[in-house]
Parts: structure tokens; sequence; C-alpha cells
């Protein structure tokens, strides 16, 4: 078996250090070493966006990037969108407009609808669907989720903090 590469990167904005095997993904890491089970595992073929995290600010499927790849990176995820017990405001539209129901793809919408506000905070409803074409629901419909992002723009007014 292969030695373990040790790895420093800033996770949610908090310097971290892991161990990880070099075949490791990205998000078996945060889920499995790190404990950060916010960023769900659906395919591991990178087809879903369930996993999907902010490298850098690009939007990225953790299952199709290596953990070792993530050296002084800076990573977003799931459990870096609120700050404390106040919700991100695409967090407080998805609740508002119903725009979840089992959970699973959630996360990895959720950071997508963040990259698309950081990158364009006035999104039509055509940018906001091809945006967040590469995540899949199998329960929304993704209209209610379409709605929540563009409600989300709205209200914050080009903060995409």
């Amino acid at each position: 078996m292969a030695r373990k590469t040790h790895v420093q990167t800033t996770i949610n904005g908090e310097q971290t250090e892991f161990l990880c095997h070099p075949h490791q993904s990205l998000s078996e890491v945060l889920r499995d070493e790190l404990h950060m089970t916010g960023t769900k595992e659906g395919c591991t073929t990178g087809d879903c966006g369930a996993c999907s995290v902010l490298l850098d600010g690009r939007l990225v499927c953790g299952c199709l990037v290596l953990a070792i790849e993530a050296e002084d990176t800076e990573i977003t995820t799931i459990e870096g969108m609120a700050s404390g017990e106040k919700l991100h405001p695409l967090q407080q539209k998805f609740l508002e407009h119903a725009a979840l129901q089992c959970g699973i793809c959630t996360p990895g919408f959720l950071i997508a609808a963040k990259a698309l506000l950081e990158h364009n905070p006035d999104p039509t409803e055509h940018e906001v669907r091809y945006w967040l074409s590469g995540n899949l629901c199998r329960c929304t419909g993704y209209d209610k989720i379409v709605a929540a992002v563009l409600d989300a723009a709205q209200s914050m007014g080009g903060d995409t903090r």
C-alpha cells in the first residue's frame, strides 16, 4: 500500500492539514478523514454534482479531484456557507422555497449557486438553469431550486458573501 501524503490547505477559511493516500479523492478525504459530511457522495464519476466544492473559487466535483491536489489551495464546502447560526441567503431561500427534499443534492446545488452568484450576481433564469445543469436532483423537479436562486440573487443585491 502506498504511503500517505501530507497535505496543507485552507478549508472554509481555516488552515487544515491531513494525510491521504495518493488515490483518494477530495470528497473521500472531506467525508472520511475530516468528517465534513455535508459534501455528499453520489455517483463518484462527476455526473451528479452532489460533491461540488469550490477549489480556489472554481466549482469542481470533489470526486474528480485528488485530495493531494488540494495542497496550498482554498476550499469552500457547504459547511463554510453559513456564518455560525446565520444561514447564507441561498440556504435561507432554499428553505423558504422548499427547494430541497431528501437533501442528497442540496449541498452541491448550494455550492454551485454560490459560485454562480459570485460570478454573476444578477443571473437570468436561463443562466441559473445552465449553471446548475451539472447538478442532478431526483426529488424536486428543479423549478423550486431555480426560484430560490433567483430570489436569493435579488435579495442579496450583489452581496455574494
